[in-house]
C-alpha cells in the first residue's frame, strides 16, 4: 500500500464541520429558533469557504480535480457490476456527484431556511415545503454517502474514513487514478 496525502486540514475540517452543523441543526437544535439559525448560517458560511476552497485550495481540494462526468460515473458503476476495482486518490467519479449533491442540497436547505426568517418570504408555504423536501433529500444523500462510503471502503480496501481523518489515503501499489 501507498500512503499518500490527499485532503489538507481545510478540507477534512471543512467536511466534519458540515457533517455536525447539518445533522445538529436537523436533530438536535430544531426546538431552539434562535441557534437553529446560527448553526444553518454557520453550514452556509462552511459552504461558501468550500466553494473558494474548491478553486483556491490544494490539488485535490480543486472542483477540476473531481470534474461532474455522468460517462465516468456509469464506468465506475460497470466496473463495481463487474466486480472491477479501480483506485481512485481523490474522489471517485460517484463521489464527486455525491459531493455536488450535498453541497448543493445543503445550500439550498440554508437558503430556504434564510427565507423563512424574512419578512418577504415568512408564512409562504412554498417555501417551508422546498425547505423540508431539501432537508429530506440532504438527509436520504447523508445516508446514501455514508453507505456508499463503507461500500467502497470494503470493496477496494481503501479505509475512506480513516483518510479523511488524518488526510492520508493508503492506496494499492498499484497505483490510482485522480
Amino acid at each position: 500500500m501507498q500512503r499518500t496525502y490527499v485532503w489538507d486540514p481545510l478540507v477534512r475540517l471543512f467536511h466534519w464541520a458540515l457533517a455536525v452543523g447539518f445533522l445538529a441543526d436537523i436533530f438536535i437544535i430544531e426546538g431552539d429558533a434562535r441557534l437553529h439559525d446560527l448553526v444553518g448560517y454557520i453550514v452556509m458560511g462552511l459552504i461558501g469557504f468550500r466553494v473558494i476552497w474548491g478553486f483556491i485550495g490544494p490539488r485535490y481540494a480543486r472542483f477540476r480535480s473531481f470534474p461532474v462526468s455522468l460517462t465516468a460515473a456509469f464506468a465506475q458503476l460497470t466496473d463495481i457490476a463487474n466486480g472491477r476495482t479501480k483506485h481512485y486518490i481523490g474522489h471517485s467519479p460517484l463521489g464527486a456527484l455525491m459531493i455536488y449533491n450535498l453541497l448543493l442540497s445543503i445550500f439550498g436547505v440554508t437558503v430556504t431556511g434564510w427565507m423563512l426568517t424574512t419578512d418577504r418570504f415568512w408564512g409562504f408555504e412554498w417555501v417551508e415545503e422546498l425547505h423540508l423536501g431539501l432537508i429530506i433529500w440532504a438527509g436520504f444523500s447523508v445516508v446514501v454517502h455514508i453507505a456508499a462510503v463503507i461500500f467502497e471502503s470494503r470493496r477496494t480496501g481503501i479505509n475512506l474514513p480513516a483518510s479523511m481523518l488524518s488526510g492520508y489515503k493508503m492506496v494499492p501499489e498499484e497505483g490510482g487514478s485522480d
